[in-house]
């Protein structure tokens, strides 16, 4: 049998967050994934599930793999982590990944500063694919956003993202509309630090030229709705994305870990693994 009749090893992925909405819809993609199987499923110290069946908490029959609180022990047995977990948690989790030497995929939003220099500190030794979304019409959404921003000028397109997301949520921007205002912020070649507007309140006065305004809305159970608007004197442009079941984001997170397996270390994002860079 020639090298390329060999069969491929499937790729050896753990999950941690695994008793969770997200950690539980992982599962069930990379189980329905060829070329990935479910090896490992970490939960928080003192969770119920310790112990468990993942694939059957998950509802895809018993997988043989018991849930833990031990992820060092998890990761040594994989190739590759999917993380939509905490900023705490995930900062922890790119330490061990990156001693395992693991591909380390991060969907966790609203990380600090101090976090995202973490993560990349430890990607110098792991390869790390971090995104704020991990869905191919996000990415491609992105794309479009810079395009328009730098083709619309400030002096004649304000921009302003509004996003929608379920009750739940914690963190405000979410991380796509960050991700969205990033790229409006690179099309304008400007930074989005400085010129973002997240809170508008009271007598706020006229609307400074060139920012970029975020308006977030919580409720129900929204997987996750996001526009980007230009307004210009007469006309408005609306670019939109509707998420519709986050297993959109599952898939791409396992799209991404295959993606990543033998890569040089390094932070990579999604646009990468989807070739929206080139």
């Amino acid at each position: 049998m020639s090298r390329a009749e060999q069969p491929t090893t499937p790729m050896k992925l753990a999950v941690v967050g695994a008793a969770g909405r997200m950690g539980q819809t992982l599962i069930r993609v990379i189980h329905a994934t060829p070329g990935a199987i479910l090896a490992g499923a970490i939960e928080r110290p003192g969770s119920p599930h310790i112990g468990g069946d993942a694939g059957e908490l998950a509802g895809v029959g018993n997988l043989g793999v018991s849930i833990t609180d031990d992820a060092a022990a998890a990761f040594a047995g994989v190739e590759g982590v999917l993380d939509f977990t905490t900023p705490a948690a995930t900062v922890l989790f790119s330490g061990l990944a990156a001693q395992a030497r693991i591909v380390h995929v991060i969907g966790t939003t609203g990380c600090t500063s101090e976090d995202e220099a973490k993560i990349a500190a430890a990607a110098r030794h792991a390869v790390v694919i971090k995104s704020g979304n991990m869905s191919l019409g996000v990415n491609l959404l992105a794309v479009l956003v810079k395009q328009a921003a730098r083709a619309l000028g400030a002096d004649d397109f304000d921009i302003e993202i509004l996003e929608m997301h379920h009750k739940h949520k914690v963190d405000a921007p979410s991380g796509t509309a960050l991700l969205l205002g990033e790229a409006a912020a690179e099309g304008r070649d400007i930074g989005l630090g400085q010129h973002s507007v997240r809170v508008r309140d009271g007598h706020t006065g006229a609307r400074e030229s060139g920012t970029i305004g975020f308006a977030a809305l919580r409720g129900g159970s929204v997987v996750g709705d996001h526009s980007v608007i230009l307004a210009g004197q007469g006309e408005r442009i609306t670019l939109s994305h509707h998420a519709e079941d986050r297993t959109i984001f599952a898939r791409g997170a396992v799209k991404a870990a295959l993606w990543g397996k033998g890569r040089k270390p390094g932070l990579y994002a999604m646009s990468d693994v989807l070739g929206l860079n080139s």
